[in-house]
């Protein structure tokens, strides 16, 4: 494909695509230290599992593991000796004995003890994709009914020709069996031993309203009031005014809030302004400022040109302001720590959130995920050359693909889940939106870059549709010297090579280089595999 390695450097060219056929060449410089991998430091639902990312995902829950010698391809057959093609993937569950789940929806075709396989279900999907569960020792499914994704199948067992518990998953595609790890893998699933937290039910799914730009996997519900609670107990919550509920909306659509949570605050602080007094610390307003946070934090709510600490839409729409530089849309937890930092009390927290249901709750447009706190980790060695050209090798393969929110391939994007799948690639698993990509790398998995330091491979950054205050869009580095991207743009354009420079003056705008890392350190990722003749 025009590709070449030499030492120290990789030379990228573009492939052969039709609407872009100009080559360049682009060059990475590796450090002495490169190629000693890291462990990825993986960003987590409350809880500890991986969120449920699109259409696909593995076939446990909880925490995996692949068999040795097991895996796509030849073998040494472990009862019998001899070599053999293993059309599958065999793994199995941490403890043993887990739910099996479906990796996509689909109907279920067979389940029946059949053979070597024992008791084996599979589940017809659509695009003439069928995949196949072996070995279980029970079923929770039968013949004809038509699963979701995530969907409990059946248990882990050892029936059939089996040596121990663990599951044989195999996938056919137009009745040939592929690598279920690159399948998966190019599915924004990979095979990564990593827990996954169940997929919601159809008709539970969160359904932001989002523009065609978006992207998939955003939108988690207010988290639910704990304990303690204070004012809450005894003051309930009284009706909002109109005039202020318009403030609470416009502002919350601008910060991609629930306005009901603007309103949980409103009304822990002065009851939608029925009691604007200066508070005994000196805090003003409806929303209550200290003088202090609103020089830093306050903004221009209804356009006169000043930012008043007593004017109510610049109060409301400050209070926005300060949720947000807050990271109040880092998952539940970021929620709370937003309303901790407003006022520093664990019964105001469970107060507003208590106060925000009574108003109706809502989503929060961010990805539901606690990435622990970081602001890089820059003495990371860089990606290897070979593992940056495999990734852009990927995306590049794309050019030409439609873009769709919440698409999550092989043959349609959007910008978040093609630089998540290409990661795939190189065995590494990120978050599934811009912002939680960025928020990963900064947790330890990646280091900033000037814009004048950026690389092929790295990774750009900045504010869409999610507003001014907050990343909504991510894209490859293809040739720093011309800003030239590959990325899915936008719903009109597609996925292709277009450039960054744009978006250099956005009020957000960041490039982030991939540090050394894999969710198996030191150990390949997938590739494909060409099917052999069958032998004997």
């Amino acid at each position: 494909m025009g590709k070449s390695l030499t030492t120290g450097a990789v030379v990228l060219s573009l492939l052969a695509i039709p609407l872009l056929v100009v080559a360049m060449l682009v060059t990475v410089v590796a450090t002495p230290a490169a190629g000693e991998e890291y462990r990825t430091t993986h960003c987590t639902l409350p809880g500890g599992p991986l969120p449920p990312n699109g259409d696909w995902r593995p076939p446990y829950q909880q925490t995996y593991a692949l068999t040795d010698g097991n895996t796509y391809g030849w073998r040494t057959h472990p009862i019998t000796g001899l070599p053999q093609f293993h059309t599958g993937t065999d793994m199995f569950s941490i403890p043993t004995g887990g739910p099996i789940v479906a990796v996509a929806a689909g109907r279920v075709t067979r389940a029946a003890a059949w053979g070597t396989y024992g008791n084996v279900v599979d589940v017809t999907h659509e695009g003439g994709v069928l995949t196949r569960y072996a070995h279980l020792d029970s079923f929770a499914v039968q013949v004809g009914e038509q699963v979701y994704s995530g969907q409990q199948l059946g248990t882990e067992g050892t029936t059939g020709r089996s040596t121990g518990n663990h599951l044989h998953l195999e996938i056919h595609v137009d009745g040939s069996h592929v690598d279920p790890a690159v399948f998966l893998a190019e599915r924004g699933a990979p095979l990564n031993g990593l827990p996954v937290a169940p997929s919601p039910p159809p008709g539970q799914e969160a359904d932001p309203d989002l523009p065609g730009d978006g992207e998939g996997g955003i939108g988690f519900e207010l988290p639910e009031p704990g304990e303690p609670r204070q004012d809450s107990l005894v003051n309930e919550a009284v009706p909002v005014p109109a005039d202020v509920q318009t403030l609470y909306e416009g502002a919350a659509a601008e910060y991609n809030l629930p306005w009901a949570l603007l309103a949980g605050v409103g009304m822990a602080e002065t009851a939608h302004g029925a009691n604007t007094g200066q508070s005994p610390a000196g805090a003003q307003g409806l929303m209550q400022f200290m003088p202090a946070t609103f020089e830093t934090y306050g903004v221009d709510g209804d356009g006169d040109g000043v930012a008043d600490i007593h004017n109510d839409a610049d109060s409301v729409y400050s209070a926005a302001n300060y949720l947000t530089a807050s990271a109040v849309h880092g998952g539940e937890q970021g929620v709370r720590d937003a309303l901790f930092a407003y006022n520093r009390a664990d019964w105001y927290v469970n107060d507003v959130l208590y106060y925000a249901h009574e108003y109706g709750g809502g989503l929060v447009l961010a990805e539901p995920i606690d990435c622990p706190p970081g602001m890089g980790n820059p003495d990371l060695p860089p990606l290897t050359d070979e593992r940056v050209r495999t990734m852009l090798e990927f995306a590049a393969a794309q050019a030409g693909d439609a873009y769709l929110l919440g698409a999550t391939g092989p043959n349609v994007w959007d910008c978040s889940s093609l630089t998540q799948a290409s990661m795939a690639q190189i065995g590494i698993t990120s978050p599934r939106t811009a912002q939680a990509q960025r928020d990963w790398l900064a947790a330890g998995n990646g280091f900033q870059v000037s814009v004048d330091q950026a690389q092929p491979g790295d990774l750009f950054f900045y504010d869409s549709y999610l507003g001014p205050n907050q990343i909504g869009h991510v894209g490859f580095v293809w040739d720093p010297g011309t800003y030239r991207s590959i990325e899915a743009l936008n719903p009109t354009k597609g996925v292709g090579f277009f450039d960054y420079e744009h978006a250099l003056d956005n009020n957000i705008f960041q490039v982030w280089r991939i540090g050394s890392i894999a969710d198996q350190p030191n150990q390949p990722p997938p590739v494909p595999a060409v099917t052999p003749a069958p032998v004997g």
